[in-house]
């Protein structure tokens, strides 16, 4: 059995940006729903600027910084998958698509097979 190791350490900075980022949202949206009588642009003037200064407290927090780095490895590993041709795509997808037809007749057959021996033949009612 392997072991993980989780590391949570969070330092009191740390915590205090997340928060920092956290009030910017909630403020940014009050203060959207405060400027209803301002006009719209005053309004997602404020809710746009809020997001971004706490989109950007938090990528400086270690939690951001945490979050960036798995973005960046994510985009490496969908870099080095080899995607199928078009040719192939759709030989694939036509092959799911046969086996899902023959499938569901085979279980519209075997439906309609009980149907007719337990109905018909055991209980003898006609429909």
């Amino acid at each position: 059995m392997a072991s993980t190791d989780v590391q949570t350490v969070h330092s009191g900075a740390d915590k205090a940006k997340l928060g920092l980022s956290l009030a910017l949202v909630v403020g940014g949206f009050v203060a959207f729903y405060l400027l209803a009588g301002r006009g719209a642009l005053a309004q997602w003037g404020a809710l746009i600027v809020a997001l971004a200064v706490a989109v950007g407290v938090f990528a400086v927090s270690e939690s951001g910084k945490q979050l960036i780095a798995f973005g960046r490895d994510s985009w490496k590993e969908v870099k080095k998958v080899v995607w199928p041709a078009r040719k192939e795509a759709i030989q694939m997808t036509a092959y799911v698509f046969a086996f899902v037809v023959v499938m569901a007749l085979f279980l519209w057959l075997t439906d309609k097979t009980l149907e007719w021996v337990f109905y018909d033949l055991i209980l003898g009612w006609r429909k």
